[in-house]
């Protein structure tokens, strides 16, 4: 039995589920999320909490079964709280500004990076040098901050480039001089 898959979501107060043909429904404060239940996967909804259960012990059942419950309490902390990234930039000269809907990224390229985020996302600049990604959906969030991290990736020998707040940059030693 999937450890993931047979807990069960609490609902937090004034969040909402519902499910209509193979289709799971949350609505909270900040939004609505929906996601598909696949065949094999019976999902059940009470008052304040819903469990999954699967059908058979096939393979693929199996491994959806805990998939789709994590899934599903995403979309539930997604509504209620929300989800955020936070990118740093390194380098002399690497800053962000917001114009507009659109971030301007100036990365050491010979021209400005104009970056439009999806209309659910926020991004918000505490600092020049300091992004922050805010949003209900978790891949949605995590996708855009790849996105902006894939303009300019941190290389190893000064740590230079757009990184993950909480990543570790693992240096490498440059090459030595003199024999």
């Amino acid at each position: 039995m999937s450890r993931i898959g047979k807990k069960l979501i609490t609902l937090p107060k004034g969040v909402t589920a519902t499910q209509k043909d193979g289709v799971i429904m949350v609505k909270g404060p900040k939004g609505t999320l929906q996601t598909a239940v696949p065949e094999g996967i019976s999902a059940e909804i009470k008052t304040d909490e819903i469990t999954f259960t699967r059908a058979n012990e096939q393979k693929k059942t199996r491994a959806i079964h805990g998939l789709t419950r994590a899934l599903t309490n995403n979309m539930v902390v997604g509504v209620s709280e929300g989800f955020s990234k936070k990118l740093e930039m390194v380098g002399v000269g690497y800053k962000a500004e917001k114009k507009g809907k659109w971030v301007q990224f100036n990365l050491g390229f010979s021209h400005p990076v104009i970056f439009a985020a999806p209309e659910d996302i926020t991004i918000d600049i505490p600092t020049p040098t300091t992004v922050t990604i805010t949003g209900i959906d978790k891949q949605l969030v995590g996708a855009v901050a790849a996105k902006i991290r894939s303009i300019r990736p941190p290389e190893p020998y000064k740590g230079k480039g757009v990184k993950y707040s909480d990543e570790h940059i693992i240096r490498k030693a440059g090459k030595t001089a003199g024999k």
